[in-house]
């Protein structure tokens, strides 16, 4: 079903706050956060940028102008190393995303609809009321969902040292 789905939620406001030129604290963005397809092909996921840090951690955002939401984040939109991201994705009706691990922790926060969470084993977790949370620890995993109306989950990735199993290192991977 990833055809050519159009993104039915809207949106969502993004508000940020900084300081003024004598430290006080203001509203520097309020706008909508757009969301663009993810993967060439697969229409229906699409994500969005609420910030990225990309400067090291611990972050210098405080003491920059810089809008966080503008910048790039490397490995497909999601992840890059020394940094924290905070993004959502929009996962259509019967979408399944391919299997793929990043070497973080994922603070991952249902928004709207139903979604399933599959790990390696084939197990499926159903996530189906918002504000339901996932946290992964550098899991090889997918999203599906299994509704008729489209998906949002918020999530965000916080650059941690790979997960170890025997002595192996279970680094980035991004595949069916």
């Amino acid at each position: 079903m990833s055809g050519t789905l159009s993104p039915v939620l809207p949106g969502p406001r993004r508000i940020v706050t900084s300081h003024d030129g004598d430290g006080q604290a203001v509203v520097s963005v309020d706008g909508t956060v757009h969301s663009s397809v993810m993967i060439e092909g697969l229409n229906g996921h699409r994500t969005g940028t609420f910030w990225a840090s990309t400067d090291g951690l611990p972050t210098n955002d405080n003491n920059c102008s810089e809008d966080g939401g503008a910048r790039q984040v490397g490995d497909f939109g999601l992840f890059a190393s020394n940094t924290t991201n905070f993004i959502y994705s929009d996962l259509g009706p019967g979408v399944r995303t391919p299997m793929h691990r990043t070497p973080s922790i994922d603070y991952n926060i249902l928004i709207h609809g139903e979604l399933i969470l599959i790990t390696d084993d084939g197990k499926e977790t159903h996530l189906k009321n918002a504000g339901d949370v996932v946290i992964q620890k550098g899991t090889n995993h997918a999203w599906r969902n299994p509704g008729t109306e489209w998906t949002r989950w918020a999530t965000v990735l916080i650059d941690a040292k790979p997960a170890v199993v025997n002595g192996q290192e279970l680094g980035l991977f991004f595949g069916d």
